[in-house]
């Protein structure tokens, strides 16, 4: 009753707002806004049934943000505001939007170049050869993913040790269902203590609520929230021997190596951008590529064998995740248009004025299990919200773990049910929710004792 009571405050009450330090038009409770509203709710609903669907998250949400816009458009113009006026707010957006996908441009090709070279392919068939017990091999995935995770995201951490788990225990469906559930629980919790691990985590430190390395700050709530839940699988997880693999060892391709010590430089680029020269990161990030690029030339010219392109770096981008990059386009501007009308203003004051901060960042962790978490951060930030290091923290680490808490709740989740061959699904990680729950209140426990 009470949420249906703060819903009928968002759409009806016709409130001034601010959002991303503009003036909001505050035309909540017109007709017109109301239904820009239902659109945004219809687009997530394809959002939320791409599993069934098939239908690309990015299609619907790019739809409704044009849609969105184009009624704000119209209100702003029956309210009388200047056509200046309205296209800063739209720029504003167009900012944001641009930054963080120039970095994750950047950060996407890196990864197609190692996993083109081998990198992964290699790490997989090791850990195949060596014959582990499914407990320790258990263990020895969820680590794996929970640091990769901290440098790739949650999505590409848990795909690609996900197919690890695939290749030895193809006999076992009890094994892959505990093994998956584990991936996901650890790639949302290694992506939450450094910035580069999820899109939400660097939405907060490209905002500049949260300095590069007070995110680490998280390591143990994140640690926590792994932990706690991989401990009560644990003793589920079969104690027996995968059988024999006769596969051959991979063989890493020319510049495998390099191109891992360039990705680390990169980072190290970015973060000295932003720290050293106050630059947006992902103009550091554009450096790094253009070296990728200038390395790439090299092995092209030097590695090519007969009859094959070599390496070619605009294929490496052509490959890069499109569909979340343009899904990124579509909520930006679908919830900064929202934004514009007035709804995240009138957001704020029932979660945050109502509820208080704690509450209300707690809370946002569960919704990211429900609504992807991208969209529930965007809208936080463009709250304008007067809080603390510790609180942009605490919602930081709950959005990235909230995630966890049902299968559908993360891009990890969703893509491990695809490539599970059903032996992965909604409800085999249902069954495991109190467990990871417990992980998501001791992570929450553990940011008050240690940065409380």
């Amino acid at each position: 009753m009470r949420f249906l009571l703060i819903l009928l405050a968002i759409l009806l009450a016709p409130q001034m707002a601010m959002a991303g330090g503009f003036e909001s038009l505050g035309l909540t409770g017109t007709e017109r806004g109301v239904y820009t509203v239902l659109i945004f709710i219809i687009a997530y609903g394809f959002v939320m049934t791409e599993e069934f669907t098939h239908l690309r998250k990015s299609k619907p949400v790019i739809l409704a943000a044009g849609i969105i816009w184009a009624h704000a458009a119209i209100l702003a113009s029956q309210k009388g505001v200047s056509v200046e006026s309205m296209h800063a707010v739209f720029e504003y957006n167009l900012t944001e939007y641009a930054e963080l996908m120039l970095f994750l441009l950047v950060a996407m090709t890196y990864i197609n170049s190692m996993a083109e070279r081998n990198v992964f392919e290699a790490l997989r068939s090791w850990l195949v050869r060596r014959q582990f017990g499914y407990r320790k091999l258990f263990l020895i995935t969820g680590i794996i993913t929970f640091f990769l995770s901290a440098v790739a995201d949650n999505l590409t951490a848990a795909l690609l040790v996900g197919a690890v788990v695939m290749a030895v225990g193809a006999d076992n469906e009890k094994f892959v269902s505990i093994g998956f559930v584990n991936l996901v629980v650890a790639a949302n919790a290694g992506g939450a203590f450094c910035p580069f691990g999820d899109i939400t985590t660097l939405m907060v430190w490209q905002a500049g609520y949260a300095e590069f390395f007070d995110f680490f700050k998280l390591f143990i709530p994140s640690a926590v929230n792994y932990g706690v839940p991989a401990a009560v699988m644990y003793f589920a997880v079969p104690d027996e021997q995968p059988l024999e693999s006769s596969e051959a060892a991979v063989q890493l391709k020319p510049g495998a190596i390099q191109i891992c010590g360039l990705f680390l430089l990169t980072i190290v680029t970015a973060v000295s951008f932003k720290q050293g020269l106050h630059l947006p990161p992902f103009m550091g990030m554009m450096v790094g590529l253009s070296v990728l690029m200038l390395y790439g030339y090299h092995l092209k010219k030097n590695y090519s064998i007969e009859g094959e392109d070599g390496f070619d770096i605009f294929n490496k981008v052509r490959h890069a995740e499109w569909d979340t990059l343009l899904f990124f386009f579509g909520v930006v501007f679908a919830v900064g248009g929202l934004g514009y009308i007035g709804y995240l203003e009138l957001l704020s004051g029932a979660m945050y004025d109502g509820l208080g901060a704690t509450t209300a960042n707690i809370l946002v962790g569960v919704i990211s299990a429900i609504v992807d978490n991208i969209p529930v951060m965007f809208a936080v930030l463009n709250m304008n919200l007067d809080m603390d290091l510790y609180q942009w923290l605490l919602v930081t680490l709950t959005a990235g773990v909230g995630g966890s808490l049902l299968s559908v709740g993360s891009a990890a989740g969703v893509a491990l049910m695809g490539q599970s061959d059903r032996k992965y699904t909604f409800f085999s990680h249902l069954k495991w929710t109190p467990a990871i729950a417990g992980g998501y209140i001791a992570s929450i426990l553990a940011h008050y004792v240690i940065n409380g």
